[in-house]
């Protein structure tokens, strides 16, 4: 096969796969741009950029949870726990470090939590997750009594307000963070024992994966991703709500499933996954823009999941 034919190979397979989900993003683009001149700007579109980074790095870690058939409704709360933990962090007088590393691991701590109640309880995630987001919510009042708590330091807050060489920090983080998850899910072995017991998990039992292990250090995994959602909107916030991250999780699983994560699990990609937040991006901004009041907004995403979710049952019985 010649270098020419390989190549459009490639790109065939690769059009196949996302050529459907972008172009759908280009026409939002498209329709939206007519609707007002402004939208197409360079200021705007870093904005969308960065309005997305907190949602697309909680898709990354929704994406592997729902590649193993599981669910994980607790990644908003979690994003406000690991606000208030910095917070508290700095009131304590710690530095910029130690609170980074602390709070990251309040996150993992909190996905162990909903790892371990899943797999060796053999709780359904729905429910554990259901449960633990109200727990998680509540832990963030408590040290505040429900009030917000300001955070000044420098540094932290630097991450959602300056650039570095020209692009905001934040987006910085998404692409560092969609590159590894995207190596880590695409390239090596533990991404392979992912896809494998989300597809079929007798056949990972069977081939030695260490099913109920992989499933705690993915549900950790989320956690640390919305760990590090909830520093950049605690950044961008200059403080630690108590009300932070509430519906993201919604919007990081419409993220995902747009991008072609099947919530049947064993089917997914980050590609897809960071292609979907910028659809979710885009239609905020757009109807942002538009001046939609909040309410009709809700009602758009709610039917952009419930199309998503149709289309990936249509493709599972097409497949059959």
């Amino acid at each position: 096969m010649s270098e020419t034919t390989a190549a459009n190979a490639a790109f065939i397979r690769v059009f196949k796969q996302y050529g459907g989900i972008f172009l759908s993003l280009v026409a939002l683009c498209v329709i939206f741009s007519f609707m007002n001149g402004r939208f197409m700007s360079v200021a705007n579109f870093l904005n969308v950029l960065q309005q997305v980074a907190v949602i697309a790095i909680a898709a990354f870690g929704m994406t592997w949870v729902i590649l193993l058939g599981e669910i994980d409704l607790s990644i908003g709360s979690i994003i406000a726990v690991a606000g208030m933990v910095a917070a508290q962090c700095f009131a304590a007088g710690l530095g910029f470090a130690p609170t980074f590393v602390i709070t990251l691991l309040s996150g993992a701590m909190l996905g162990l939590a909903n790892g371990v109640l899943t797999a060796k309880f053999r709780l359904p995630s729905f429910i554990v997750t259901v449960a633990t987001m109200g727990i998680f919510r509540g832990l963030v009042s408590l040290p505040t009594n429900g009030a917000p708590a300001m955070i000044t330091e420098p540094t932290w807050t630097a991450i959602g307000t300056q650039s570095f060489i020209g692009v905001p920090i934040v987006i910085w983080f998404v692409a560092v963070l969609f590159l590894f998850n995207h190596i880590l899910l695409s390239k090596t072995r533990f991404g392979r024992r992912a896809y494998l017991t989300g597809g079929n998990r007798e056949a990972a039992l069977y081939s030695g994966i260490k099913v109920d292990r992989l499933k705690i250090a993915i549900f950790m995994i989320s956690g640390v991703m919305a760990a590090i959602s909830g520093v950049l909107l605690s950044s961008r916030l200059f403080s630690a709500q108590t009300n932070a991250g509430m519906s993201y999780e919604l919007d990081a699983i419409a993220a995902a499933v747009l991008g072609g994560t099947s919530l049947a699990g064993g089917v997914g990609t980050m590609i897809g996954t960071m292609i979907g937040a910028l659809i979710i991006g885009v239609l905020n901004n757009g109807m942002n823009m538009m001046s939609v009041p909040y309410f009709y907004q809700l009602i758009v995403k709610g039917v952009v999941i419930l199309v998503a979710v149709w289309l990936d049952v249509r493709s599972k019985q097409a497949k059959q």
